[in-house]
């Protein structure tokens, strides 16, 4: 029934769109023959609303991957560095929260690990909302910060990384089977955010899946049987999400593309010292507002990460060499 709400209203917004376009035409037709200037001037206004209704049309066209409508799981780790790094972890992932309320998604903690004198060693959240992996699903790689530090007395200017990693929620529809042999559970006490009574007992667990290497952990609730339950279902999504880099792995054309899948690629680049600019290195997409991103304001990014994906131009783009 969520399958047949979300074709529904994709089918209603196109017709929509169809609808207004007529609705336009035939007035700009009848304004031109009685030469009626004001009203030729409304429907230019018009159309050009019309005209960014069809360009975020374009872009919800993009998130048609399987997995691209759940919620999905973002998780920052602390490159080399210490103090630094671990500050630029952080500032990482205040710039996703960040986005995600802008855009009306709940985000919920899952696991924090603090760094020794400031920041995060790593963190995970689950992002809830429609297309939430879709938008986000092109943020794994790392993420490359220079600036003048402020942990450093002599206002040295550092280069400092964290990388990210974003992988679905997987819902019922998708079948992910574990056996328990290929798994090493282990059990901590929580740490970081939780309150106090998160750490008088061991209700915190990290999962391994020893054929792959992959590592989760959680630590939210003072059930350790719920945080396993937690645990689980992250494995299971970053099984599924493997095996999704598998698939796109074996359908890219190009070398170069497929560069872009690995998880220590670098993707962007934000540098506030000696001048500000962000980079995205795959897209070429850039700008000089540095805090605005670091703020929130990372949409230009996703949308031509996913245009990109896509082989697609972005609208604006598109609309330049037109």
């Amino acid at each position: 029934m969520r399958e047949r709400t979300r074709l529904s209203e994709a089918i209603e917004r196109q017709r929509k769109l169809e609808r207004r376009l007529d609705d336009a035409v035939a007035l700009a037709e009848l304004a031109e023959a009685e030469d009626d200037e004001a009203t030729i001037a409304d429907v230019r206004r018009d159309l050009e609303a019309l005209r960014a209704e069809v360009e975020k049309a374009q872009l919800r066209a993009l998130l048609s991957g399987e997995a691209d409508g759940n919620d999905c799981y973002l998780e920052v780790n602390a490159g080399a560095g210490g103090t630094e790094s671990c500050d630029w972890a952080e500032m990482l992932l205040r710039m996703y929260v960040r986005w995600a309320e802008q855009h009306g998604y709940s985000v919920e903690w899952v696991e924090e690990t603090p760094g020794e004198e400031a920041g995060i060693k790593s963190a995970t959240i689950k992002i809830k909302g429609e297309n939430a992996y879709g938008w986000l699903k092109t943020e794994s790689g790392v993420h490359r910060l220079v600036r003048i530090s402020p942990f450093d007395s002599q206002a040295r200017r550092h280069t400092s990384f964290a990388s990210v990693w974003v992988y679905p929620v997987i819902d019922d529809r998708i079948k992910i089977e574990i056996n328990e042999k290929d798994l090493r559970i282990d059990t901590y006490r929580a740490s970081g955010a939780g309150g106090q009574h998160v750490n008088r007992t061991d209700s915190a667990v990290r999962i391994t899946h020893l054929p792959t290497g992959i590592v989760v952990s959680c630590q939210s609730d003072r059930s350790q049987h719920r945080n396993r339950a937690m645990a689980m279902e992250m494995l299971k999504a970053r099984l599924y999400e493997l095996e999704l880099q598998k698939r796109r792995a074996e359908q890219e054309a190009t070398e170069a593309l497929k560069t872009d899948i690995g998880w220590g690629h670098q993707i962007r680049s934000y540098v506030l010292h000696p001048y500000k600019l962000v980079k995205d290195l795959r897209t070429g997409v850039e700008t000089s507002d540095a805090q605005g991103v670091l703020d929130g304001d990372i949409d230009r990014f996703l949308e031509a990460a996913l245009a990109q994906g896509a082989g697609n131009k972005r609208p604006e783009e598109a609309r330049a060499e037109a």
